[in-house]
């Protein structure tokens, strides 16, 4: 666990360096080499829970630049990698015939420690089946995590009546270097493997957070609610989400929400504010952290992409998370238009997190009626982010069940923007009836501030094309339109 803080507590640099080492092999499991990873004992499979690649998903961050709530400046944009550049366009090629893919390299890499801790651990020396039950429920709920992330990124957003048709992602179950043929499985196919990886380990989970990096009762439970809130299925995300967040009161270690009346207060822990954003703490660190997981935000150094003046817009002009952004350019001028570059974190943390869990069961109690309810939980964050005189949710808003329902949506905006969290519910926004009309543009806008061109996002973008290189070494295997 020593170690595992050592390596997470690293420089921006040692994560820089970490995306070298997340590249590609010649193979879609993106594993390690065959005879460098040997377990035997007991011992030897909960350790490997500790990897700390099972934390740093550092190069899966396209969902920074596919959320709508950013806009691009030049020149700084044309400076960009082509990578950054076509997600930002949502164009339907994203990679070079030849190059791996960040969204593929490190989760495939981290299913096949899973798969292996889950089919080899019963064969396994020593230990106890208590602590064999409790090891492989922590690899089924991580590989149910990897796998949400993996049908978000590469099939349909998850449509009910379409869901048993639509492409999603290979189910990979064994931990097998040589296999070399993938097929498909169904976006419910999919779903259903999540939901039931989740559901079989619950019960066998430790009933406490007492790390960040691994896997608790909890954390699981939160991630089954965000599944059913991905499906529609807000009734049935209610009660995870209730456990979730009532598990968090009994931790091992401090977790709940950080108020930032005091962290940014003088001398509070999120002081001094400087050239380089604000001082948060990293992931083994941060209370808000459920179950940590990052990836690489060059916000701190990239200029490129920054909050549109719509999304600016959306904060009070004393809202204390707009201390994330500078005005300016890193190194640079002032941003024309009134836009904001988020300078802070420097990882984006997005396992799961307790903001999400108040905003997710806050917006199941909105569509479910529970008005007062999602009102409360609203407030419950809102009272950490803004003065006391200006956190409570308007009284024209908290008594309408669409104008609160959108209400938690931009609060959901506020909280997470240029984070990638906008992008996963522009998906799941897409197929809700409420909000299917959405249409969703990206803008480029000159030095100046003026509009040079801008970009519309096509349905069938809601999903990633795998890259050509993929497809090539798995013949037969369905792309994506």
């Amino acid at each position: 666990m020593k170690q595992i803080s050592k390596n997470i507590k690293t420089a921006v640099v040692f994560t820089l360096l970490l995306i070298v080492f997340f590249s590609c092999k010649k193979s879609f499991l993106e594993v390690t080499p065959k005879g460098k990873l040997i377990a035997q004992t007991v011992s030897d499979y909960n350790l490997l829970l500790n990897n700390v690649d099972l934390v740093n998903i550092i190069s899966a961050n396209a969902q920074i630049s596919l959320g709508d709530e950013m806009v691009a400046i030049e020149p700084y944009f044309s400076g960009k990698d082509l990578r950054t550049q076509r997600l930002f366009r949502w164009d339907d090629v994203v990679y070079e015939p030849n190059e791996d893919a960040g969204e593929l390299s490190a989760p495939l890499k981290n299913i096949y420690t899973y798969n292996k801790i889950i089919t080899e651990l019963p064969n396994a020396t020593d230990g106890t089946e208590q602590q064999k039950s409790a090891i492989k429920a922590e690899a089924m709920a991580g590989r149910a995590w990897t796998y949400f992330l993996l049908i978000n990124y590469f099939g349909k957003p998850y449509n009910a009546t379409t869901s048993a048709t639509d492409p999603g992602f290979p189910i990979v179950t064994a931990p097998d270097v040589t296999q070399t043929r993938f097929t498909r499985a169904t976006v419910k196919e999919v779903y259903d493997f999540i939901i039931n990886d989740l559901v079989t380990a619950i019960p066998n989970l430790p009933q406490k957070v007492s790390s960040r990096v691994r896997m608790s009762k909890p954390a699981a439970e939160g991630i089954l609610g965000k599944v059913y809130v991905f499906m529609g299925r807000y009734s049935d995300a209610l009660p995870h989400l209730n456990a979730s967040i009532q598990g968090l009161a009994t931790s091992a270690i401090p977790v709940g929400l950080y108020d930032y009346n005091q962290t940014f207060a003088p001398g509070g822990q999120f002081t001094p504010i400087d050239d380089f954003g604000v001082p948060y703490p990293l992931l083994d660190g941060n209370q808000e952290n459920v179950y940590g997981k990052q990836c690489y935000n060059d916000g701190p150094f990239g200029n490129a992409l920054v909050l549109d003046k719509k999304t600016v817009d959306l904060y009070n002009s004393s809202d204390l998370r707009l201390n994330f952004y500078s005005t300016m350019a890193a190194f640079g001028p002032e941003y024309p238009q009134g836009f904001l570059r988020r300078t802070s974190p420097g990882t984006i943390q997005f396992g799961v997190v307790v903001p999400d869990l108040y905003l997710l069961r806050a917006e199941c109690e909105a569509r479910t009626n529970d008005l007062s309810g999602a009102k409360t939980d609203l407030e419950n964050l809102r009272i950490k982010r803004l003065p006391s005189d200006s956190y409570e949710v308007p009284t024209s808003v908290a008594g309408q069940q669409l104008s609160l329902l959108k209400y938690v949506l931009d609060e959901r905006i506020r909280e997470f923007s240029a984070m990638g969290y906008r992008w996963f519910d522009m998906r799941r926004l897409s197929v809700d009836p409420l909000f299917s009309s959405n249409a969703y543009t990206h803008t480029l806008y000159s030095a100046t501030g003026a509009i040079t061109k801008t970009f519309n996002l096509k349905p069938n973008r809601f999903a990633l094309r795998f890259p050509q290189k993929v497809i090539n070494e798995n013949p037969g295997m369905e792309n994506n339109p």
